[in-house]
């Protein structure tokens, strides 16, 4: 029988996208490479436990879910995490950024000074910057401060990430304009905490790391895998990859394969297999935030 392999994720690395596998291998995603998998017959997706513990129960989890957690380990990941605001102890410096995703998309987040850009590499961050630089309850309120004085989101569903990714602005100038003159705005207001530190803009873009920029964008995207499910299948050349997305060129044009949706299963290598795994068309632009102002 062929070896099964479950997996743990995507991470972004200095020389760009790994899948990570629950027993610590590491498959580097290379542009131009081809991608396929398959999930055996009879397979089903199961709870990926919570901080490094496996689920008690092997819970099982819908195809669709993202986050591949049980009820009850999503709960214990959440008790003790800073991006759900349950810990407010963390003794390191954080960053606040500014993050553009496309036209309209703009957000503001925190992230860990000591990871660097990795956070804004797995939100599919086209381009951003750095706004301040202080201890973390220091960054919690600057968060805050944005939210309500400038209706600046925290969040961004990646639906709205795809479906402007094919129609970006063709400079890095054109598309660190937002940012540039939502930090203006940002550093002129009143209220910043004391204990952080401004931070002047300095855009850093990343669409040419994640392939959708110039000469190496390829087609639009035309569908995004809803779910994997038992006996299914994909595979197709990486064109792209932002976030947590692998653009993939199969026999249906470029598809979208959002990694999370992997995660908890049993994976086995593909060869020539066609594309069977349920799909959607993919979103356009229409519909997703306007502007910030």
């Amino acid at each position: 029988m062929a070896q099964a392999w479950k997996c743990a994720g995507l991470r972004w690395a200095a020389d760009g996208p790994v899948l990570t596998w629950v027993g610590g291998r590491r498959s580097v995603l290379a542009r131009g490479k081809r991608v396929a998998f398959g999930v055996a017959e009879g397979g089903v997706r199961t709870c990926v436990g919570a901080r490094g513990h496996a689920c008690p129960v092997r819970a099982g989890v819908t195809g669709r879910s993202t986050g591949a957690r049980c009820e009850e380990c999503a709960r214990l990941d959440r008790a003790h995490s800073v991006a759900a605001d349950t810990m407010a102890d963390d003794p390191r410096p954080y960053h606040v950024y500014l993050a553009w995703f496309g036209p309209g998309l703009v957000k503001v987040g925190i992230t860990a000074c000591e990871r660097g850009s990795a956070r804004l590499l797995e939100q599919g961050a086209v381009c951003f910057s750095w706004l301040g630089r202080g201890p973390l309850m220091a960054a919690r309120r600057t968060e805050e401060l944005l939210r309500a004085a400038l209706g600046v989101p925290d969040r961004i569903p990646y639906a709205h990430k795809r479906a402007v990714r094919a129609a970006l602005p063709e400079s890095e100038s054109e598309r660190a304009a937002e940012i540039a003159g939502l930090h203006a705005r940002a550093v002129a207001l009143g209220g910043w905490p004391e204990a952080l530190t401004p931070e002047p803009f300095r855009g850093v873009d990343h669409a040419g790391v994640f392939g959708i920029e110039g000469a190496e964008r390829g087609a639009a995207a035309v569908a995004e895998v809803a779910e994997l499910v038992a006996g299914g299948a994909i595979g197709g050349e990486l064109v792209a990859a932002a976030g947590p997305d692998l653009h993939l060129a199969t026999e249906r044009g470029i598809v979208v394969l959002d990694t999370r949706l992997m995660t908890g299963w049993e994976l086995l290598a593909a060869e020539g297999e066609p594309c069977a795994v349920p799909v959607r068309e993919l979103r356009r632009a229409a519909g997703v935030q306007e502007g910030l102002f």
